[in-house]
Formats: C-alpha cells, sequence, structure tokens
C-alpha cells in the first residue's frame, strides 16, 4: 500500500501567500489573452530541432512579461523560466519558475491544449501554483492549506473521481520513455486509455479536476509541473515517486492520481520500468 499524503504541509506567511496568488492570477490572465490571441495563426518556432524544443515569440514575450512583474513585485525572489535557465539552484528560501507556454507543439499547430504555468516554490513543494488554461477560458489556482479554485470556484477530489477510464502521460524530450509500451499495454488490458496529449502541465492539472484517474510523467522539468502539483496536493490527490513515496517534486519521475486509484496505476509503471530494465 503506497503512502498517501503523509508529509505534513509546512506553513507559508499568510501575507506572502496572498500577494503571490493576487499577482500570478493577474499573470495568468495576461498569458491566456496572448495565446488565444496568436496560437495557430502563422506563429512558428525559431529553430528546426525537435518539436520538443520548440521556442516561439510568443514564450519569449510572456516570459520577459512574467520576469518583469515578478521582478518588480518581488526582488528578493527569484525567477525560473524554461527557455532561458538550464538549472533551478535550491538555495534560495523561495523561487518562481514558470513556464510560458506547455505544449508549444500544440500552440503553433492551433490544437487546443496548450497552458501557462507559473509556481512559487520553497524547499517543501510548490506554495502558489497558477495555470492558465487558455481554450477552456479557465485559471486554475491553489496555495498551500487553501485549495484549489478554478476560476474562483473550489475544487475537491471525490472518491468517484478514482475510477476514471482514463490515464495520462507524456512523451520525454527524446520520445517515448524506457517502459512506455508497456504501460499503455497493462492499463489497455486494465480497461484504461493512456492519453498522450502534449502537455505535461495540463495533464496534471486534469487529475486535480478530477477529469482523469492518473498522470504518469517520466521525465519532466521542474517548471512544466510545480503549478499543476499544487493543483494537485490542494484538490485532494496523491503526488508520488517511482517507488511509491510520498513527494511533492521528485526528480526522477512522478505519479499524480485520485487517491484510489494510486496503487493501481503506479503497480503499473513499476512493472512496466522492470520488464523493460
Amino acid at each position: 500500500m503506497t503512502v498517501l499524503s503523509s508529509r505534513p504541509a509546512h506553513p507559508a506567511d499568510p501575507g506572502l501567500v496572498s500577494i503571490a496568488l493576487e499577482v500570478a492570477g493577474r499573470l495568468a490572465n495576461d498569458a491566456s489573452d496572448v495565446i488565444m490571441a496568436t496560437a495557430g495563426r502563422g506563429v512558428r518556432p525559431d529553430t528546426d530541432e525537435s518539436p520538443f524544443d520548440w521556442v516561439t515569440d510568443t514564450d519569449r514575450t510572456l516570459e520577459r512579461h512574467t520576469r518583469r512583474v515578478l521582478t518588480a513585485e518581488f526582488p528578493s525572489i527569484p525567477v525560473f523560466c524554461e527557455n532561458s535557465d538550464v538549472d533551478v539552484p535550491d538555495d534560495s528560501e523561495f523561487r518562481w519558475v514558470v513556464d510560458p507556454v506547455d505544449g508549444t507543439a500544440n500552440y503553433t499547430a492551433g490544437m487546443p491544449w496548450c497552458a501557462y504555468s507559473l509556481a512559487l516554490v520553497d524547499r517543501w513543494g510548490p506554495v502558489v501554483g497558477v495555470v492558465a488554461d487558455p481554450y477552456r477560458s479557465q485559471i486554475y489556482a491553489a496555495a498551500r492549506g487553501r485549495g484549489m479554485r478554478a476560476n474562483g470556484t473550489p475544487v475537491r477530489l471525490t472518491e468517484r473521481q478514482g475510477d476514471s477510464l482514463v490515464v495520462c502521460t507524456e512523451m520525454t524530450r527524446t520520445g517515448p520513455w524506457q517502459g512506455m509500451g508497456e504501460f499503455i499495454s497493462t492499463a489497455a488490458i486494465a480497461g484504461t486509455g493512456v492519453r498522450v496529449l502534449g502537455s505535461k502541465c495540463l495533464a496534471v492539472a486534469q487529475v486535480a479536476l478530477g477529469h482523469v484517474a492518473a498522470a504518469v510523467l517520466h521525465g519532466y522539468h521542474e517548471w512544466d509541473v510545480a503549478g499543476a502539483v499544487s493543483l494537485a496536493v490542494e484538490s485532494g490527490a496523491v503526488v508520488l515517486d517511482r517507488r511509491g513515496e510520498d513527494a511533492r517534486l521528485p526528480l526522477d519521475g512522478l505519479l499524480v492520481a485520485a487517491p484510489e486509484a494510486a496503487d493501481e496505476v503506479l503497480g503499473w509503471w513499476q512493472s512496466a520500468l522492470q520488464v523493460d530494465s
């Protein structure tokens, strides 16, 4: 049996949390407007590399805007972005992490599945997380100990949401992760469909919203998922590493699941890794 939510939440300064939520919400609304105004309309990446590495002008515009606002509002807190920061150091008390457009290949094609993700993180994990889901006109927000909201409406998982017949996963930057085929086959035998939709952030957010039973991410960067993990934790989802241990942002893979689905999906993942090793 997995350990579910055994780690107590570390309290964060209420004043900081309130201001961070307000500023992050404004930035998410700005990003949603920009993405909807430009998606699929002649926008092209500036590299010939894999779609997993594409960067567009919109990414850069949103990154500059996010940095400018956060630096002005929180001058002592560093900001790390997907497109310009390779590593995120862990020696600061707090840090902002942002992915301006998660799902860039979808965005470029005009496929309605991409997101803006922003999170305030400390040594215990996400403190505040905000995700803009532009095509659905939704802003999802959460803060440690304050719950999750979708456009201001509280969201909380129920027991029946662990019975969903859908699980999400995503490719790594080099393609399918080792064991991915076995994982999909095992899930199918159990009557569960696996979806690969092109946004790590939205894959985790779907768990928080109760739309899917789980999301398995074999590899990711902190800015890909920190905002959505905040949503998941505050909605009542389970966050585990590949060993089944409770962890807010594990470095070697991530399972986010409705509590009733966590053990079964973890078993599929672990079995797939063993078969392919």
